[in-house]
Parts: C-alpha cells; structure tokens; sequence
C-alpha cells in the first residue's frame, strides 16, 4: 500500500503547522449537559493549571506558531484570570477565541471579552426553542440566558457564531436552528455530530444512524448558497468528502478562491493540524479522543507536538485500517478518529458511522 503522509510545510519550518488548539480552560461548568465530554460539574478541580503554568503554556504554544486558541471548558467564563489569560494570549500574537454555553454573559462581561482582545465566541444552541435546548443542557432557563448573553455580545460589538451539537433528539430543529442563528445576527453556524464519550455514553440511542449522517451532511452542504452565513461541520469528517462529491456533479472544482478553509481543510484534523489541552495539562489529539499524548508539567508543547507517537500515528495515513485505509478521500476526510476509538478501542480503525464505500 501506498505510504500516504502530510506534505512538509517548509515556510513555516514545521513538518505539521498548528492551526487550531483549543483548552480546557477549567472543567468546572454551571450546567449538567446530557452529551458533555468531560461530564463536567459545578465546583473545583484542584488540579487545574494555575495562573503562571498557564502564561508558560500560552509562551510554549506560540514557540509552535500562531494558531486560533479556543478558550473552552467546562464554562470557561468560570475561571477567574480567563480575561488575563485572554489578554496575554492576544499580546502574544494568537488569535483568542471562546466558547461558552451563554448564560453567563452580561453586559460587562461582553465588555471585558471585546478589551481582552477575544476575536469570536461560540454559543452552544442545541435547540430552536428552550424545550428542547434545556432538557439537553438540564437546567430550565438555559436557552433564556443564552439568547440574554447573545444580546449583550451584540450590544458591544463582539463577533460571534452558533454551535449546534445534532442528536436524533434535534434533528428535525435543524432548519428553525440554522435561522434562529441568521435571525440573531451569528456570523457563522457550525454543526457538531455526537461522539459517544462522557455522557455522551449514555446517548448512543441518540446518535444519528451512517445515513442519517450523511444525509444531514449533505443537507448542510446545500444550506451555503442559501443562507448568509459561514456554515462549518465539526466532528464529521465525511463532509469534506461530500463537498467534493457535490461540486464534482456540479462539473465544479474545489479551490481555496471557491471554498475558502473548506478547501484546504482534513476532515479529522487531530493530531494533525490540531490538538486539545486539557485543564491539567494534558495534551490530546482532542477533546473527544481522550489519549494522553504528553504532560505538559513534564515536557514542553513544542516537544509533545513534533514528537508524540500518537500524533506520529495520526499523521501517518498508512497506518489507518478498515474502508478509511482504502479510501480515496483519505487526504480530505480521514473518518472521525474519537468515534472510531470509542466503536473499537482502536484510533486508527475505521469511522463506524460513514455510509461511503472505497471506490
């Protein structure tokens, strides 16, 4: 077989360039979400990296390159100095991004995000009314405050998108969900497909079916002419294959001057092009894919990236097995490495939910 293997980016000096990290910020959270992946609570978690280990990470990143840094938690909002860790993240030349459930942001909390120099936040709204986003997040009054935070980033002018996780539960809110975040003035909307870990274990009933799957994805797909919004799929790799399918029965190519970041995007970008800290230090290939991959009070991030071999695995595309080792859409898609790990106990085995079959 064919040794396939991401092509050395020499401008930036670095066989893999980072582009997008996000940190569990704290793991502490004031809802009780059903399909949480840390199965994060209110309350301390007395591990978490403190104040001056957490400046030391953000230096180390930087070393790495000038990646989006996403904030997240848990309720990044609380943690106490995320506004300093925030602002030394922005001096330090990365792009500081959050994402939050919403309901704690006030009019002055909108105002300490736009001055600590925090580019976009997410909103998680995983419902088009409060019934439904509610019993997802468990506490009543959820959707309310969220829709209330909203309000107050648009009072100050802080960019921000929508971020729906889809469960059989939401399915059929998708279109209410996707103009709800037109009508709240989101300048993006971006789908997240269930991966079965945290207390996601207890939703694999929820979990959409491969047809399902690929019929939301296709669907989504044919929303972008349509609506005036960024539309991203996360945790579903299959779509960068389906965008290709899609413009190819148009007689279309697929370019950067076309697609934008879809175009030069992998699917599965853990390990790759992407990784996740968690709030004790350890590094992951993401969220979702809970392997320690490096210890970051043991070893610096630079070392963890170039030379984790988990990452050297993820990276190395003829390790990959099943109908994704075959596949034709390898290089694009790569099938979601955390649901293949969670189906099998195998990170490099086959994507259990994509409908496609190897040409």
């Amino acid at each position: 077989m064919k040794k396939y293997t991401l092509k050395q980016d020499k401008a930036a000096g670095k066989a893999y360039p980072l582009h997008i990290l996000a940190w569990e910020v704290t793991r502490s959270c004031n809802l009780n979400c059903v399909h949480c992946r840390a199965s994060s609570r209110y309350g301390h978690y007395p591990l978490e990296l403190n104040n001056s280990k957490a400046r030391e990470v953000l230096d180390q990143i930087r070393e790495v390159g000038e990646p989006i840094v996403i904030l997240t938690g848990g309720e990044p909002l609380l943690r106490e100095d995320i506004f300093d860790l925030a602002d030394y993240g922005t001096e330090k030349g990365l792009r500081m991004v959050m994402g939050t459930n919403g309901t704690l942001i006030t009019s002055e909390i909108a105002k300490k995000i736009l001055e600590s120099g925090i580019k976009r936040v997410s909103v998680s709204i995983d419902g088009a009314k409060k019934e439904t986003h509610d019993s997802f997040r468990q506490v009543d009054g959820a959707f309310d405050m969220a829709i209330a935070g909203i309000s107050y980033l648009k009072e100050h002018n802080v960019e921000f998108q929508i971020n729906t996780t889809i469960t059989k539960h939401n399915m059929g809110e998708l279109e209410k969900i996707l103009k709800l975040s037109i009508d709240l003035g989101a300048v993006a909307h971006h789908i997240f497909l269930l991966v079965p870990t945290g207390r996601a274990k207890d939703l694999v009933n929820q979990e959409l079916d491969a047809q399902q799957y690929e019929d939301t994805l296709h669907w989504f797909y044919n929303q972008h002419d349509k609506v005036p919004l960024q539309l991203k799929a996360t945790c579903a790799p299959q779509y960068y294959r389906i965008i290709r399918q899609e413009e190819r029965a148009r007689g279309r190519n697929v370019s950067f001057k076309t697609h934008g970041l879809d175009a030069v995007t992998r699917g599965c970008m853990a390990g790759v092009s992407y990784c996740f800290i968690s709030n004790e230090g350890i590094v992951q290939p993401c969220g979702y894919l809970e392997l320690n991959s490096g210890d970051l009070r043991e070893s610096t991030f630079l070392n963890i990236w170039e030379n984790s071999p988990i990452f050297k695995d993820l990276r190395d595309f003829s390790k990959y097995k099943g109908k994704c080792g075959r596949c034709e859409y390898i290089h694009v898609c790569g099938g979601c490495r955390a649901r293949a790990y969670a189906a099998t106990g195998d990170y490099l085995s086959e994507e259990p939910l994509c409908a496609y079959n190897p040409s």
